[in-house]
């Protein structure tokens, strides 16, 4: 069962589309990522995609997007993750981790480590939720409003700080960060909670991931203006928009160790669906 590989986003599509689709909430992050290929190829100028068939039926997927973390989609045989580490493995990539739901995730760490040696550590514990509906929209002074390019700079700090604080850990880089952001804010795809003083006091992204959903995140309010409800309210108000504008669901993902955003975004109508998490390659 040797894995396939692409060089054409769209032909991948075709191919992988309606595989991810029996379980797209929790493969919204590989939905995501495979959409950005497709519309916005310069975002991610280098990339690999896999998948592994089984009598002519997709039961496994792998990207990357250097010099991020393998993403894989959840699997529907079990030595479909041997064939993508394999893969992955004899054409030289040495992907600094993984990331998938647990279950994936760990499979494939095991594997990785147990045919190119060292171990695996786990960077974070992540809730994946799904919304259909808005419950609780949230009650608080201000206004939504899109970002703009006069936006950006604060937007690329306060990304840098979301992740410092969130994700310390991560890998990636400032240009495709910048790149990433600055085609969201084109899209329209970047909302801001602006105060009555006209202070913008929180934001987050609303990214497409075709063909039912949307990905909101990342969610970062300064710490100063915490505890006002900016957050909830525009998160309520982005996944409103998103759902009134062409999809079924949004998705979201948070951090399992933060108990307050969980129970916010539940209130807010999202439901929780499966954990995942980012685990990282280390030297045995």
């Amino acid at each position: 069962m040797p894995a396939r590989v692409f060089d054409d986003p769209v032909a991948y599509a075709e191919n992988v589309l309606p595989f991810l689709l029996r379980a797209p909430a929790r493969n919204n992050l590989f939905l995501g990522i495979l959409d950005t290929l497709q519309r916005r190829p310069t975002i991610y100028p280098v990339f690999h995609l896999w998948l592994v068939e089984e009598e002519d039926e997709v039961v496994g997927a792998a990207l990357q997007t250097p010099p991020h973390n393998i993403a894989i989609a959840e699997p529907r045989a079990s030595d479909a993750v041997d064939a993508l580490v394999a893969a992955i493995g004899e054409a030289g990539i040495r992907p600094p981790g993984v990331v998938g739901g647990v279950e994936e995730a760990q499979a494939f760490a095991d594997a990785w480590c147990a045919r190119f040696g060292g171990e695996h550590i786990a960077i974070n514990r992540q809730g994946v939720y799904e919304l259909t509906a808005i419950r609780d929209a949230g009650a608080t002074e201000g206004a939504a409003r899109l970002a703009t390019d006069e936006d950006l700079p604060i937007l690329l700090a306060w990304q840098a700080d979301f992740i410092a604080e969130a994700v310390p850990d991560h890998v990636g880089d400032d240009d495709t960060m910048r790149r990433r952001l600055t085609a969201l804010v084109a899209d329209g795809g970047f909302w801001l909670w602006e105060s009555e003083s006209g202070d913008i006091v929180s934001m987050t992204g609303a990214s497409a991931a075709p063909p039912v959903g949307v990905r909101i995140g990342p969610v970062y309010t300064p710490p100063p203006q915490r505890g006002h409800g900016f957050a909830t309210a525009l998160v309520a108000h982005a996944s409103a928009h998103a759902l009134a504008h062409g999809v079924d669901r949004c998705w979201l993902h948070t951090d399992l160790a933060n108990p307050t955003s969980n129970a916010i975004y539940q209130r807010i109508g999202y439901e929780w669906v499966c954990e995942a998490t980012e685990l990282r390659f280390t030297p045995g």
